[in-house]
């Protein structure tokens, strides 16, 4: 049997997929891994699996790109004839559906990590975007033999609701999972509080809803040092500008760290992670603070809302308010030991629910649903 992934990006495949793909292979599968480019091609070239280059960029605006990438999907499944593919992030469900469709894959997994900007962003013109997509998705979600994957009710409704999918091919499985051992639970770290967003720096994360809140607990005075940790990403639209950045590091509200590989170790010398999302599928980043012991103050939008259990391991707060958050984070502060006992529910909470090899098992039921048992 052969199971081909496709996922627009090799760091999010490693990030977010790679437990799945190394216990699919355990089972006497051959795996085979697409992905656009990035220096993490070679990692997975070095972990054994067969590797595969698509052209496929993410911001998809040029139309004799978007051709070059749906050719290249439909000549790769037509040369390795996998059993079953499992499409990954926006771009390879849409067009990865679709090729799956016309090269006469036997089975399909999509897994819906959030529907994008165009279901976030309230523009007249990406209104019109929307459309399309919706568009899209209803043609790449009508495989005969697939299951759609959701991390939230929220995107589930939305796709069932406008046709793209019926409600019997959907399963919900909340995020990719977290290595309980990777993530231990630590004492939170003494002195003045740390307060870290740890996310690509895009608009959608709410970065700059982050940096406001600082900037307004700085003038009330509130004693905490703001940590700013992850990349700009040039290939989404709403990336933050060097520009901006610069500017932010250059004010000294936050602390601008750049990309960091180490997550739990970050979380280890932070006492409150912040992640003000507008839109999310059930971000890593939660489910890796809840794992590490450590409170959030998040927003009250899908995805986000599902990672914590609100009030108990952190608190939710209005999308798009500086304001909002800035009282939210103060009050954290101001309240250490309520804090500590969110961590330690939300260490609980990750227990119960985020546990990878709980996401593992999951999926390994819906490959053997698709293939009929022949996947052991």
């Amino acid at each position: 049997m052969i199971v081909l992934f496709v996922v627009n990006s090799p760091e999010f495949f490693l990030s977010h997929r790679l437990p799945l793909a190394v216990a699919v292979r355990a089972t006497g599968v051959t795996v085979h891994i697409a992905t656009g480019l990035g220096p993490a091609c070679k990692e997975i070239a070095e972990l054994g699996f067969e590797h595969h280059l698509l052209p496929i960029s993410r911001s998809g605006r040029n139309p004799f790109a978007e051709l070059r990438t749906l050719w290249g999907l439909y000549r790769l499944m037509r040369t390795i004839r996998p059993d079953l593919v499992h499409l990954v992030t926006i771009k390879p469900v849409l067009y990865g559906g679709l090729m799956a469709r016309f090269s006469g894959v036997p089975a399909m997994v999509a897994a819906i990590s959030g529907l994008g900007t165009v279901f976030v962003d309230r523009d007249q013109r990406r209104s019109r975007i929307r459309r399309g997509v919706e568009w899209l998705y209803r043609l790449a979600l009508g495989h005969p033999n697939a299951k759609v994957i959701f991390q939230n009710p929220d995107d589930r409704a939305a796709l069932t609701d406008m046709g793209a999918v019926s409600k019997d091919k959907t399963a919900l499985i909340r995020g990719s999972g977290v290595s309980l051992a990777s993530c231990p639970m630590r004492p939170e770290p003494e002195g003045v509080p740390v307060v870290t967003f740890a996310a690509r720096l895009l608009e959608d994360k709410g970065v700059g809803e982050f940096v406001e809140a600082a900037r307004l607990l700085k003038e009330r005075g509130v004693v905490a040092r703001f940590w700013l940790a992850g990349s700009l990403d040039p290939g989404n639209l709403t990336s933050v500008s060097e520009d901006v950045l610069s500017q932010w590091s250059n004010e000294g509200v936050v602390e601008v760290l750049g990309h960091q590989s180490d997550i739990p170790g970050l979380f280890a010398y932070s006492n409150i992670i912040v992640l003000p999302s507008h839109r999310e599928g059930l971000p890593k980043a939660l489910i890796e603070a809840a794992a590490c012991g450590r409170a959030v103050v998040t927003t009250d939008v899908p995805g986000c809302r599902d990672a914590i259990d609100p009030e108990t391991t952190g608190l939710l707060v209005p999308v798009r308010d500086p304001s909002g958050l800035a009282d939210a984070i103060q009050f954290l502060i101001d309240n250490p030991e309520r804090r500590k006992q969110m961590g330690a529910s939300g260490r609980a909470l990750a227990e119960r629910e985020f546990a990878i090899e709980m996401v593992v098992d999951a999926h390994l039921a819906i490959y053997r649903e698709l293939t009929n048992g022949t996947h052991q």
